[in-house]
């Protein structure tokens, strides 16, 4: 647009060589168009919360409309409510309606626990829940836990620590407990469990066989050599020996790492703990099956609120593949392979997953 004066006289003139020319049909693309309803609000949450992609989420929209056309958003729009309204919130907006959410998980069944601790700018410093599921599955299947904190941080750089197995309930303390070698659990299970039978994962321990001895010549060997060590001593004294000679052998009598696995034997090599129940847990690899089985909900980026809302998501799925392979227990048989009246008794007794196995 143009202004011009004649004397004191302003004159407007429109040029149009450089615009677009109108087209009526193209308008609906433009933002001011285009808006979200409260109703399409909530199923673009909860489909987020269910962990649909927002592309599917636009999908199933276009299909319930019948076509692109009928809607008056576009897939841009779905990726930015979900970006600016449900993933991007402040730290200590996080906090809160992480808190919210689990008063009300407290709310809907008094066996749900939880313990909160705020920084002083009200952002999450430390977090513990348990819920009321896992609380009674726990206290009817086990003696044994493994705690891990190897999962991954979140996007606040907290740590996630998982207990998997069974737990403390009924005013019990578990038999057994599996951890990392973490010095602080060491000391809070003296502390808190002295009855509890404490076992370093020996997955970990042999993990660090390369960083730890790779300066030494033939380190392969050593790696080798120290497993067959740990794994076929059949008693103390044999690993005793075995140990000793094993570092004779390959001259790593100074090796501080190796003498401090040593003073600590009787938590972490087998033949020192196998007389204990473990339920057939030497490793928090159980722990690392749980990880695989978790990152198909969350994954790193995922808020606090969104944690816990898709953690308490995965175990309701768990618990329905159990609720599935009871009813098929119950309902079907697996034909034994053979005569014998022992595999008879196991069919009986046993799952149909635990009857395969054996």
């Amino acid at each position: 647009m143009l202004e011009n004066f004649t004397g004191t006289t302003p004159r407007l003139q429109v040029v149009l060589d450089h615009s677009h020319p109108c087209c009526p049909s193209k308008a609906e693309m433009l933002k001011q168009h285009r808006e979200l309803s409260m109703s399409i609000h909530r199923i673009i949450e909860n489909n987020e919360e269910a962990g649909i992609r927002p592309n599917k989420t636009y999908q199933s929209f276009v299909a319930a409309a019948g076509g692109h056309r009928e809607l008056n958003f576009i897939e841009k729009d779905v990726k930015n409510y979900i970006t600016r309204e449900v993933r991007n919130v402040s730290e200590q907006e996080d906090a809160k309606e992480f808190g919210k959410y689990l008063l009300r998980m407290k709310e809907k069944n008094q066996n749900f626990f939880f313990e909160l601790q705020l920084e002083e700018d009200q952002s999450i410093k430390l977090a513990f829940w348990a819920d009321a599921r896992s609380r009674a599955a726990f206290e009817y299947f086990g003696d044994v836990i493994s705690f891990d904190t190897t999962y991954n941080t979140n996007r606040y750089n907290l740590v996630c620590g998982s207990f998997v197995g069974v737990n403390h309930h009924g005013g019990n303390a578990p038999k057994g407990f599996l951890t990392d070698q973490c010095a602080s659990m060491k000391r809070a299970l003296e502390a808190c469990m002295p009855t509890t039978i404490h076992r370093w994962c020996i997955w970990h321990i042999m993990k660090k066989i390369p960083s730890k001895l790779n300066g030494y010549k033939g380190h392969a060997d050593i790696e080798q050599e120290m497993s067959q060590v740990v794994w076929n001593s059949h008693s103390k004294d044999s690993f005793d020996r075995n140990w000793n000679d094993f570092l004779l052998n390959f001259g790593l009598a100074d090796n501080k790492w190796l003498s401090d696995l040593y003073e600590d034997r009787h938590i972490w090599v087998p033949i020192y703990l196998d007389h204990h129940f473990w339920a057939g847990m030497r490793s928090t690899q159980r722990s690392e099956s749980m990880h695989s089985f978790f990152n198909k909900y969350i994954t790193r980026n995922s808020s606090l609120i969104q944690f816990v809302k898709q953690y308490d998501n995965c175990l309701g799925s768990r618990e329905q593949a159990e609720r599935e392979s009871d009813a098929a227990d119950f309902h079907t048989v697996i034909p034994c392979a053979t005569k014998s009246s022992i595999e008879a008794q196991f069919q009986e007794a046993y799952t149909h997953a635990k009857f395969r196995e054996v």
